[in-house]
Parts: C-alpha cells; structure tokens; sequence
C-alpha cells in the first residue's frame, strides 16, 4: 500500500470532518503505519492507552470480557475506521481489546502528538467529541438491539450491517466477507453458536442466504431486512 493511498484513507476519517486540508495534513505526516498479522493483539483491556488508531485495510475485531470470562463481540472495524480515541480523552485505561481478525495495516497517532495538535486546532477537538458521541449512540442502539430483540432478528441486523461495511455487489446478490468464525459471528450477535448457526440454516433455507466459509452471500436481503425491524413481542 502506498504512503498516498495511506494519506488519503487517513484524510477521510471522522477525526478530520470540517477540517481544514492543511491543518489535517499536518496531522497525517505526525502517524505512522504498521503492519499486523490475523489474530495480533493491538491493546487489551486495562492496558494504558497510548494510541489513536486508524484502520487503513483487513479487519479488527473490538472485545470485552465478562466477570467469568466470557467474550462479547462489540464491533468489527474495516477500512477508515478509526478506534482508541475514547482513553486518550478520558485518560483512562483500554475498555476493550483490539484484535486482528483479517490481515491489516493500521495508522497510529500517539496521544502527545494528538494533543499538541488539537491545543493548536481547538475546533478539532470538538469533531473528536462528535465522532466519539456518534459512537456511543451507536453502542446504546446495539444494546436496545440485544434487550429487545430476538436471536433470529439479531442475526438478520447484523447480517445488514456487515452487509453496509464489508459487502460486495455480485450479479444481484451480495457477498460479505466477514472473516469471522463461528463462535465469533455468535459473540458478536450476543448468543451461543447453536443458535446462531440454527438461524442461519434456517435463512439459508428459505433462500435468503448461502453460507460459506467466514463468508455469507445474501441473496435476497428484503427478508432480513423485515425480519430485523421484528421486535421480540413483551
């Protein structure tokens, strides 16, 4: 991947919305890029937080352990996504951990040069907190999601929403590379791998998808899109 490719995937992140070119490009020179191999830990939870990163190609995986261990999925991030800005705000250490889930290039921006240039740029702080609220009210949307709506509906959302980051247009379906396994893909919609799978055959029967392996091609996306917006009755 080239350094221009780079400089523009970086250019085109919440962090540099409203923002003046030059002053954005002042920025961009200040990270630098690193290369991970699948399943490359970036931080863990409780870790200090050092660095703002930015997806630039492949996939990380965001993860939170519960008291007895277990992990939840809380977001998969592609391409100009950017991640570990929240601690460097609040100063407080890692909530989540930051895997590799598919071959990536990250651009990384350690917190003493973002600080210097948002005490330089102040109006650029407050982009950062529209990207980071932007966030949270996608967080609380995913956790209504979970109290409110049943597996089969989870499944389907999440179906559209790996569908709107990752799909690819294929002859009137969609091919979505997840890279993910099964018990990932679970974790992610928040219930156990039999269910989920259970609900997947079952769409893959009905024809709404086919599955194959650490990808899914939607066929008909119309279904999973009521089936979605079906709220578990109380």
């Amino acid at each position: 991947m080239s350094p221009m490719y780079s400089f523009a995937v970086l250019r085109t992140t919440g962090l540099f919305d409203e923002t003046d070119p030059a002053d954005a490009d002042s920025l961009v020179q200040e990270f630098e890029t690193v290369e991970c191999t699948r399943r490359t830990t970036l931080f863990r939870e409780g870790d200090a937080a050092d660095y703002l990163y930015v997806l630039l190609s492949g996939k990380v995986k965001l993860s939170r352990r519960s008291r007895d261990g277990r992990e939840g999925l809380l977001a998969l991030l592609g391409p100009a996504e950017q991640f570990g800005d929240v601690e460097l705000l609040d100063g407080g250490p890692r909530v989540t951990t930051a895997t590799v889930v598919a071959e990536a290039r990250l651009a990384r921006l350690h917190k003493t040069a973002l600080y210097r240039w948002l005490a330089q740029h102040p109006q650029a702080t407050e982009q950062l907190l529209r990207v980071v609220a932007r966030r949270i009210r996608d967080d609380r949307a995913t956790v209504h999601d979970r109290l409110f709506t049943d597996v089969s509906g989870r499944v389907a959302g999440q179906l559209i929403q790996l569908a709107h980051q990752f799909g690819i247009a294929e002859g009137g379906t969609t091919r979505v590379v997840h890279d993910l396994t099964q018990t990932e893909l679970a974790q992610f919609v928040g219930a156990s791998r039999e269910s989920v799978n259970k609900v997947l055959a079952q769409y893959a029967s009905r024809g709404w998808v086919r599955l194959e392996n650490k990808c899914i091609v939607i066929l008909d996306d119309a279904p999973l899109a009521r089936r979605a917006q079906h709220k578990r009755r109380r």
